[in-house]
């Protein structure tokens, strides 16, 4: 039977942590998400450590590049001509781009990543704020898309253990 990670500080997404750490820490339960963009300099400036997110670069060719995003493998497959969709759903009043991935991040790492994007002078599609107010799924959350219109949502729960909390929203 799985069971999910610990809830200890060890667990907490840290912006720039050491990629060895985050391998020992999550090795048997990492999550690999590969996507498609229109252009791999786009995406290392947008993703890379000195870039948008500033995630820890792995491997790489001429046509696809991974990261560390916070403890998952993410790898950005060039697709020549590609251009995301523009399909929203309403979500508590805000037009949630569909697809997208993202994280749940502790308060402070959500903070400081949303410092980052507007330090960077990247747009928000929706701009930081405190949504299903009084519901066991508070959360701070924004949305934001990358260089070839894939949308990430960054999120912090008000009582992070309600992530996967069941109820009617």
């Amino acid at each position: 039977m799985l069971t999910p990670p610990h809830n200890d500080a060890r667990m907490a997404f840290e912006v720039g942590r050491n990629p060895a750490e985050d391998a020992a820490i999550r090795a048997s339960t990492a999550f690999h998400l590969a996507f498609p963009v229109h252009s791999i300099e786009e995406a290392k400036a947008f993703y890379g450590e000195d870039g948008v997110l500033g995630c820890i670069e792995g491997r790489s060719t001429s046509r696809w590049v991974d990261y560390n995003f916070w403890g998952a493998q993410l790898v950005c497959h060039l697709v020549d001509g590609y251009d995301a969709g523009n399909n929203h759903n309403n979500v508590d009043g805000d037009p949630v781009p569909v697809p997208h991935f993202g994280l749940a991040m502790t308060i402070d790492a959500f903070e400081a990543l949303a410092k980052r994007v507007k330090e960077n002078g990247w747009p928000f599609q929706i701009a930081p704020h405190l949504r299903f107010e009084g519901k066991p799924g508070e959360q701070r959350v924004f949305f934001i898309k990358d260089p070839s219109g894939n949308a990430l949502e960054f999120k912090a729960m008000t009582t992070p253990e309600n992530l996967f909390a069941r109820y009617s929203a």
